[in-house]
């Protein structure tokens, strides 16, 4: 069988009935669809978390209290009370580090003229805006002078700034409360967005020597964040702050150190784990339409097999093989998946368009997505096509001739 006859014996057995086509493809459609739009959802999530986090600061490292981490399990990090600030004025010394920023941080309740919000109140020094890529919008950050006196103020971001304050006014010179002591608003930082831990616009900024005296009364640090003069030598600098913590809190076992070193790579390289499994999930879920739409393509094609039977005897009878036979039926089971494949392309990227501008949600379609759903659609042609396609061609000419 010539190529051009078998391509239009394929278009016409598919655009014969289009009613029943469509219906068979619309599995894969909707399957398609599904994959493409979660997937593109799950990555644009992933890129928005690092994103987040790449933003916390440039060449980051952070040390926190607590064991280590042993055999994947949490053994106490963060929830111990090992650090203080003489550690990271030894730290400072240490030669790959540009800038240290101790910190204290614990949510409050805080009021403004009637309003109160509860967010996350960070106590630093000065260097904090450096490490932390911290900028300020309008008024400006606290001083050495006022960290060291201990003086009442604060910086807030632009989220507590309008949930005090009104969206966009001017709060500086304004007194906000928090834990029953006022503080007087300098600065406002600008928006960076972010959720969770990378959320610098729903925070509040104090000096750590005020908040040690006034609001945590104690003498404990949180984390003790740290940058690097290079992203080169970042290891470098891990090696050289464990070495002289180890030797700050006179421990000799490194396993018994109650403390841990990581870095901006680590944090992202474990949000990017969770997210991708999330991926994975909402991928596996959506998956399932496909599987349902390729038994859709095989039931079809078996029943056109019935009732084609008297067509594929004459066409045996008079010297089609059956190869060809198959070949056709095969080629008829692909071209809808193709159909299919390419809707639900379209579909999912009309999904995700949606998806990102009602909810605000980041949402990435990715070229490797779009191929691996041709992919797919192929193999669902193929697979589910075989049998019917097999089956059409093992059947007997004299039989199926006399087929009614």
């Amino acid at each position: 069988m010539l190529i051009k006859d078998l391509i239009f014996e394929v278009n016409s057995a598919v655009t014969v009935n289009k009613a029943r086509s469509g219906l068979t493809i619309l599995g894969i459609v909707i399957g398609i669809g599904s994959v493409i739009a979660m997937v593109s959802i799950g990555q644009g999530a992933q890129n928005s978390i690092e994103s987040s986090i790449q933003s916390i600061g440039a060449n980051l490292l952070i040390v926190m209290p607590g064991a280590q981490r042993t055999s994947r399990v949490s053994s106490g990090m963060g929830s111990a009370q090992s650090l203080t600030l003489k550690d990271s004025e030894a730290l400072a010394a240490i030669s790959s580090i540009e800038a240290v920023a101790p910190e204290v941080s614990r949510r409050y309740q805080v009021t403004a003229k009637g309003n109160n919000t509860n967010t996350q109140i960070t106590a630093s020094t000065p260097n904090y805006t450096q490490v932390r890529n911290v900028e300020i919008d309008t008024g400006k950050f606290y001083s050495d002078a006022q960290n060291k006196s201990k003086a009442k103020v604060a910086v807030i971001g632009p989220t507590v700034r309008d949930d005090l304050f009104g969206e966009g006014s001017n709060p500086i010179g304004s007194t906000i409360r928090i834990n029953k002591i006022d503080f007087k608003v300098i600065g406002v930082t600008k928006s960076k967005g972010g959720s969770g831990i990378s959320n610098q616009d729903d925070a509040i900024y104090v000096p750590i020597n005020s908040a040690m005296l006034y609001l945590s009364n104690s003498k404990y640090l949180s984390t003790i964040a740290l940058q690097a003069k290079s992203a080169e030598i970042i290891t470098t600098a891990q090696e050289e702050i464990t070495s002289m913590m180890l030797s700050r809190h006179k421990i000799t076992d490194s396993t018994l150190a109650d403390f841990s070193v990581i870095t901006q790579a680590d944090i992202v390289a474990t949000a990017s784990s969770v997210t991708g499994t999330f991926t994975i999930l909402l991928a596996a879920i959506a998956s399932i339409s496909l599987l349902v739409g390729g038994i859709g393509i095989m039931n079809m094609m078996l029943t056109t097999v019935t009732e084609r039977t008297r067509e594929i005897g004459l066409r045996k009878a008079i010297g089609a093989k059956s190869a060809d036979i198959s070949l056709q039926f095969l080629m008829e089971s692909v071209l809808l998946t193709f159909l299919g494949g390419g809707i639900g392309i379209a579909l999912g990227w009309l999904i995700s368009v949606i998806v990102s501008m009602t909810l605000n949600v980041s949402t990435s379609i990715s070229l490797s997505a779009v191929i691996l759903a041709f992919g797919v659609s192929a193999a669902i042609g193929i697979i589910f096509g075989f049998y019917p396609a097999r089956r059409a061609s093992r059947l007997n000419p004299i039989e199926a001739l006399r087929h009614d």
